[in-house]
């Protein structure tokens, strides 16, 4: 049992939870909870960490005992466990994953891609609760700028509730670049935007197509809100102004299932 914080294991771990850098260097992130670990791919798993508490309450779950028999673990006193955590009530289980790899070629070749393109977001919790969505409704991928949250954040990895690990996304340098060529590939852009004419039930999605998703605060940037075919808008009663840019990008993606059920 690993029972100091000074174990380079420890602190390793405490690191991958903090910083991007750390994170972006050794190609891996920090997967949380039960469900988390139950859906990572077991390939993909590099190391596990139970707690002693969460160790002694695992006789009746034979699906993640099994589980931990492929993968391996090493158990840590409760108290160095919440040192590692990064919540206020630790499940008890944390694992470290391996970074998955997609490409930009990869989404556009799919048949009629339905895209989440996000421009400064900075919520975690935004983040990943547009990937969980985006998976309920169908989207084939989505592009993150750089001036948006690591989507390796912690909180935006359990906000995903697992979709992590099947929405295929791409964090992107130069985002005008990326729409330019997503574009040359016969994909309509839409810009979720105040400035929108035309509410977004009046435009088709049941091509390939790509929502542009601004941040919580200011919106698309106008260089990227420039990139799109059609500007759009979300119609609000009272005195709202703009929605959560979760809740925005979950109106989009479901209009687009809904018409292409139809």
């Amino acid at each position: 049992m690993i029972t100091s914080a000074s174990n380079q294991k420890v602190k390793q771990v405490v690191q991958w939870q903090k910083k991007a850098r750390e994170r972006r260097r050794d190609g891996v992130f920090v997967a949380e909870g039960f469900k988390l670990f139950s859906e990572a791919p077991e390939q993909a798993i590099r190391e596990v960490y139970l707690s002693e508490h969460a160790s002694l309450r695992l006789d009746g779950d034979e699906k993640i005992r099994d589980r931990l028999a492929v993968t391996g673990y090493e158990i840590v006193s409760d108290d160095i466990f919440r040192k590692m955590s990064d919540t206020d009530t630790p499940q008890g289980i944390l694992c470290v994953v391996e970074r998955p790899v997609y490409t930009l070629d990869g989404m556009l070749d799919e048949p009629a891609p339905l895209l989440a393109v996000l421009d400064g977001l900075q919520d975690p919790g935004n983040l990943g609760t547009i990937l969980r969505t985006g998976e309920g409704a169908g989207i084939t991928g989505v592009i993150i700028g750089k001036e948006t949250v690591d989507i390796y954040h912690p909180k935006t990895v359990r906000a995903t509730m697992g979709s992590i690990f099947r929405v295929p996304f791409l964090q992107v340098e130069d985002l005008p670049e990326t729409i330019r060529i997503i574009r040359q590939r016969g994909i309509k852009t839409y810009a979720a935007h105040l400035s929108g004419k035309n509410c977004y039930g009046s435009f088709s999605f049941r091509d390939g197509c790509a929502f542009l998703i601004g941040s919580e605060g200011r919106g698309l940037s106008p260089e990227i809100a420039g990139t799109a075919d059609h500007m759009l808008k979300i119609p609000m009663e009272g005195r709202v102004e703009s929605l959560n840019a979760a809740v925005a990008a979950s109106l989009l993606f479901y209009e687009a299932y809904r018409q292409r059920q139809e």
